[in-house]
């Protein structure tokens, strides 16, 4: 049985959320599954290893210039005659679209199963996709994803960044797609001024190449921790996680590296500046941190500048301990 999941969600953190539901179809079958997912999901990177899917298949479509491949009619035609070279005998579309179940019909996929249509407003992330194999496949599927990271990588990261049971090492999720995702240096060099009069520490720097985020990487190098720091910038995501599964414990911006941490099962604390709680909150993996003066967040909270380091501190010390 060839089978076809869709998940168009755009970035990472999307991707790395809806991989348990996407397994959960395959285990139930049987059988690896496709993927067709956006190129900013990033899903070559780190699924590489997965053996629940076959193969991925990039949709090309809602980039900014509405100029992919897949974007507009003749893109829909284009991806009907790709998705009808597969042979795909089921599809599972995690979306409420009626483009979607048009273009699989038309690429003569006999078995459609779909959210109910038209229904996207206010369509909670997780529980929707709960509901859904619920009611198509009749299975519970919990939200904790889990990502395989080869041991020989791991090794070969561990030898090769010196990682030292004596030290803490730390990866600090620095970047963020968003400007209002990104805490502020002054917060994260405070956390670190904690950390280091306590412990013997060694900080991985995760971040995009973003003019943003760039900044905030400089402002971190050009003070006394850069002696403790090791950026990790110029690295592609699949050579970062290896890293990342070395560290003790991760602290994180609501970003990629936040979803990618607490996957590789590392226990990650998510600062939480802008948006709902439940992307920083939906793995056991996960212990956000949300702006002072505020009982949560959500889009527009605007709170990045007050995220406490002291209570950044303290949880960290309630988790390695």
């Amino acid at each position: 049985m060839k089978i076809l999941t869709i998940q168009n969600r755009m970035g990472i953190g999307d991707m790395v959320i809806f991989l348990p539901f996407i397994e959960a179809i395959a285990n139930k079958f049987n059988t690896p599954v496709s993927l067709l997912v956006k190129e900013n999901s990033k899903a070559s990177h780190f699924l590489n290893n997965n053996k629940n899917i076959k193969d991925i298949i990039i949709l090309d479509r809602d980039n900014e210039k509405k100029n992919g491949i897949h974007d507009g009619f003749l893109g829909s035609i284009k991806l009907i005659k790709e998705l009808k070279n597969h042979n795909f005998d089921k599809v599972f579309i995690f979306n409420s679209s009626l483009r979607f179940k048009l273009i699989c019909q038309f690429a003569f996929i006999r078995s459609i199963h779909q959210y109910p249509l038209f229904k996207k407003k206010e369509q909670h992330l997780i529980l929707a996709a709960q509901k859904f194999l619920n009611k198509e496949l009749n299975i519970q599927v919990n939200s904790n994803p889990y990502i395989l990271i080869n041991d020989k990588d791991a090794q070969y990261a561990k030898s090769k960044y010196n990682f030292s049971p004596e030290q803490k090492n730390i990866l600090l999720g620095i970047g963020g797609s968003g400007e209002t995702k990104r805490i502020p240096s002054k917060i994260f060099l405070k956390f670190m001024e904690y950390c280091t009069k306590e412990f013997d520490c060694k900080f991985f720097l995760a971040t995009g190449g973003r003019t943003g985020e760039q900044k905030i990487l400089n402002e971190i190098l050009n003070t006394k921790f850069k002696k403790n720091c090791i950026p990790l910038d110029k690295l592609e995501i699949d050579k970062t996680l290896p890293i990342i599964k070395n560290c003790d414990i991760s602290v994180c911006n609501d970003s990629s590296f936040s979803h990618l941490s607490a996957a590789i099962k590392i226990p990650t604390i998510v600062l939480m500046a802008d948006t709902p709680i439940l992307y920083g909150s939906y793995s056991p993996q996960m212990f956000p941190i949300i702006p002072d003066n505020v009982k949560t967040v959500g889009h527009n909270t605007l709170g990045k500048n007050n995220i406490n380091p002291e209570k950044i501190f303290k949880k960290f010390k309630e988790i390695i301990y």
